[in-house]
């Protein structure tokens, strides 16, 4: 590759401002100086006065245009040839910005502010540095370090999306910017921050978001190409420093708003490759170019917190340690918070609130988070690399994107739907290293949730199968942590998490029948004539005909799942969806009823008033206490944490749903096991054995065909026919293609695992019901008391981990503000700088570790006895002095 990697284009005329009293200086030979300005249907010659005193209009005006009419004084872009020269074989553009652009923005000193850097890709993402392609950030004047490079991934989604996601990211580059004191930021912090949004696929981004790329001055239409030297585009990739934002209003805002300018790389691939590819770009591609210390990812239309991609780098400046951190994912509750009415998405809401308060911070004392969202992860660069045997975690995570044929077994293929998962386990278990995964709750986002039946089944299908999969592949792989430099604490601590997840998945595989049985005994306990409240055996009927439902429900549900998409059967998803609900209201009834009338029968009968209730009392211990220890933790924790309001906004909602989230979302899920796509092409590939009939004359009206044009072509095809038919030649039967295996394999493992699923609930189910028939005493039931039982143990260790988590943020809060202020006694100045002089970096003073900023190795940092060497040093000075 050459030393200039791009082509020189005209450079402007003047640097003085295109606009003058308003009105924009356009050059002699430019042909918008033939086009008249807004000004020239203003002057007095438009206007006249009626002289003659008279009150007669005459209608000038023809009938108004029909569809849509482009704005006067524009005219649509005039294309030319150009003869560019290509740098070893490759074609790298510098175009300048619109000029209406560039002429609000601040600063115009640099050439990035002022031209777009567009180069066409012709290779695969992993040759992107091997054939010499470079970025702004490697060349010229722009040459930078980056500490922190963020990934935007999109698909079809609107300008909305993108400048929800966008504008969040400029405002947290401004907090970046703010941070004056900062030994890593500062006022040109944002030289350190490259923002990529990688769009999978030319033909599916849509347009509406490349109007507002190209009004960030990122994109512009017209410039690329498909074909360069005889080879095959592959990516699109355009670059821009921008200093302006475009809010959800689709609002300006620059400078006066506190817009700092932003370093932009725009990759739009050239065809559809799914999302894994585009981290491809990102990682292999882009990021080997750049060798970032921090890697964040966002998907279109979340939106992060001002502060919330500072807090994700914070946690990797604090500790060296740390591979990756979660942010907290808040689902958008619309304005007003009327989406909650909206029982799906106020049911999300709620999962989403208890796993941010309950399931992410125990992981993270353990130091092994299952899953790092994609909506709003960060990621060490160094710690992703791969060994020098090629093996690693980027090797595992992209290993997905070219799982196909016989190679691709039903697990696998299914454990790489969630391939963020294995990611995350591959890091931490990942061999000679020590890194762990953390929770930071303080940096939050907020994302769109499905709102319609369909989406949501489909998007918990994916979610559940890789799910399901990557934890038993990680249960199976757990031997690989003894392979690490983890400490022996921290390995107990990962074994005690692993059979945490060993219960969780066993509750998960019987969670069928274990709705079924819950409802077979409490709503079945109303059918006892003593406790029945409707009296004259209604309560029986009621429980009769509710349970011939939910039988017929849940083979109903196979049906639909196994022959169905949600997008389909729209009407009978969420048909049986409210029917669940419905039964989940009686039992609920039925439970608050049992409970209210054990009380009240306690409390008329008993006779010591000093003990009305008594643990060993079966029916208070196994179904209240129980019952009431797993949702007041909810309350509790919720409190707790500050964040109390889902439990009255959604908790209703939530339990309401449950049996769909069990029956409609996990039976959906396994009968679809063999559908590990995320999303179906059809057959577009064109043949042309056939031949073409050509469109000739004017008008179209006549073709050009090739056929047989003599008699005897005719007899002869005829004579074959007559001649194979009599003498019965056999025809090969074609060969079953690759594609036709690989499908029947997936769905006979399908059936395979679905039989035996449905067999083991089934058989659970029977059995239990049996051992106890309905009537029998609840209070008596042994195995409703081991799952009510295992539920609250299971929230209680997990409220525990909770509370462990808030308890190391406050003592680490505190430790950090005491060592803070032994400096500034010290070394005499509070202040960041002072801090620096004297050679103090660690997460104190936002440093950056050292040995991995800028993409060297190693990954150690300033520890705490560094730290304390640092002070010995100082008064061994001061006692020499």
């Amino acid at each position: 590759m050459a030393v200039e990697t791009t082509i020189p284009m005209p450079e402007p005329e003047s640097d003085n401002d295109v606009f003058v009293n308003g009105r924009p200086i356009v050059p002699d030979n430019d042909p918008r100086a033939s086009l008249k300005s807004a000004h020239s249907y203003m002057t007095d010659s438009t206007f006249t006065e009626d002289d003659d005193g008279t009150d007669d209009k005459f209608d000038t005006y023809g009938p108004a245009p029909e569809g849509r009419q482009d704005r006067r004084g524009l005219r649509s872009a005039q294309m030319a040839k150009k003869e560019v020269r290509l740098i070893n074989g490759e074609l790298i553009l510098e175009c300048k910005i619109p000029t209406i652009l560039h002429s609000f923005l601040p600063r115009r000193d640099e050439r990035e502010f002022t031209h777009m850097r567009y180069t066409a890709v012709t290779c695969d993402p992993d040759d992107f540095v091997v054939q010499g392609y470079k970025l702004r950030q490697n060349i010229g004047p722009t040459v930078r370090e980056t500490e922190l490079f963020i990934c935007v991934t999109m698909y079809n989604e609107g300008e909305i999306e993108f400048t929800r996601t966008m504008h969040g990211i400029m405002r947290n580059i401004s907090h970046f910017c703010s941070r004056t004191k900062s030994r890593t930021w500062g006022k040109d912090g944002w030289q350190k921050i490259v923002v990529c949004i990688i769009a999978d696929g030319r033909q599916k981004v849509h347009p509406r978001t490349l109007n507002a790329l190209a009004a960030l001055g990122v994109y512009q239409d017209g410039i690329a190409k498909n074909v360069v030297n005889q080879k095959e585009v592959t990516a699109h990739v355009y670059e821009y420093t921008t200093q302006v934002s475009l809010d959800e209003s689709l609002k300006f805002k620059g400078a006066e708003k506190g817009i700092v300018p932003c370093q932009m790389i725009f990759c739009l691939k050239e065809k559809n490759k799914k999302k894994l590819n585009s981290h491809r770009w990102f990682f292999n591609a882009f990021g080997r170019a750049l060798t970032p210390n921090v890697c964040i990812l966002l998907d279109v239309g979340t939106k992060p917190d001002s502060k919330a991609l500072y807090y994700l780098w914070k946690a990797f400046d604090q500790d060296s340690n740390v591979a990756g951190a979660a942010g907290e994912i808040k689902a958008d509750k619309g304005k007003g918070w009327m989406g909650l009415l909206n029982p799906l998405v106020a049911s999300q809401n709620f999962e989403y609130k208890m796993s941010n308060i309950l399931d992410k911070p125990l992981e993270s004392v353990f130091g092994y988070i299952t899953v790092l969202p994609g909506a709003l992860s960060a990621y060490r660069y160094y710690a992703l690399q791969n060994d020098a045997t090629g093996h690693g975690p980027l090797s595992q995570y992209f290993k997905g994107e070219t799982l196909h044929g016989r190679d691709a077994d039903v697990f696998t293929a299914n454990m790489y739907l969630a391939e963020d998962r294995i990611l995350c386990w591959e890091l931490v278990a990942k061999r000679g290293e020590q890194w762990v995964l953390k929770f930071v709750k303080s940096a939050y986002g907020e994302t769109d949730v499905p709102d319609a039946v369909p989406e949501f089944i489909s998007q918990r299908r994916r979610w559940l199968n890789g799910a399901f999969f990557a934890a038993v592949y990680s249960l199976v792989h757990f031997k690989q942590i003894w392979h690490t430099d983890h400490t022996l604490t921290r390995k107990i601590l990962l074994h005690v998490e692993f059979i945490y997840q060993f219960i969780s998945l066993l509750f998960t595989f019987f969670s069928l029948a274990n709705f079924y049985l819950t409802f077979y005994f409490i709503a079945g306990s109303l059918a006892d004539p003593v406790i029945d409240p409707f009296g004259h055996h209604i309560g029986k009927y009621i429980f009769v005909v509710l349970r011939y439902i939910t039988v017929l429900l849940i083979c109903l549900q196979f049906i639909l799942s196994l022959g169905n998409r949600p997008q389909g059967a729209k009407k009978l998803f969420t048909g049986t969806m409210v029917t669940y609900s419905v039964i989940m209201a009686y039992t609920t009834f039925a439970a608050l009823y049992i409970v209210i009338k054990q009380l009240t029968t306690h409390a008329l009968e008993n006779t010591d008033p000093d003990q009305p209730y008594k643990l060993g009392n079966n029916i208070f211990t196994n179904l209240i206490v129980s019952t009431i220890s797993t949702v007041g933790l909810y309350f509790l924790m919720s409190f707790l944490y500050l964040d109390p309001w889902h439990m009255f906004t959604s908790a209703g909602q939530y339990f309401a749903l449950l049996p769909s989230y069990i029956c409609t979302l996990q039976v959906y899920a396994f009968c679809n096991t063999h559908d590990v796509t995320w999303g179906t092409k059809g057959d577009n590939v064109l043949h042309t054995d056939l031949g073409a009939a050509k469109a000739i004359g004017p008008g179209g009206n006549t073709v050009e065909v090739e056929m047989p044009s003599e008699q005897l072509d005719i007899d002869s095809g005829y004579d074959v026919a007559l001649r194979n038919l009599r003498d019965r030649i056999e025809v090969a039967k074609p060969p079953v293609s690759e594609n036709q295996l690989q499908e029947d394999y997936y769905k006979s493992v399908r059936t395979y695992m679905v039989s035996i699923w449905l067999t083991c609930n089934a058989v659970l189910a029977m059995a239990v019901s049996e051992a106890y028939p309905v009537g029998s005493h609840v209070g008596s039931n042994f195995y409703l008391t081991f799952i009510l039982w295992a539920v609250a143990a299971l929230a209680i260790f997990r409220a525990i981990g909770s509370s462990a988590f808030g308890i190391i943020n406050i003592i680490s809060a505190i430790a950090e503000g005491r060592l803070q202020a032994k400096f500034e006694r010290i070394f005499g100045g509070g202040d960041e700088n002072g801090r620096r002089r004297q050679g103090l970096g660690s997460g104190l003073s936002e440093s950056g570790k050292t040995g991995v900023s800028g993409g060297s190795s190693g990954s150690a940092g300033i520890s705490l006895s560094e730290v304390t060497s640092k002070i010995s040093e100082k008064f061994s000075w001061m006692s020499r002095k």
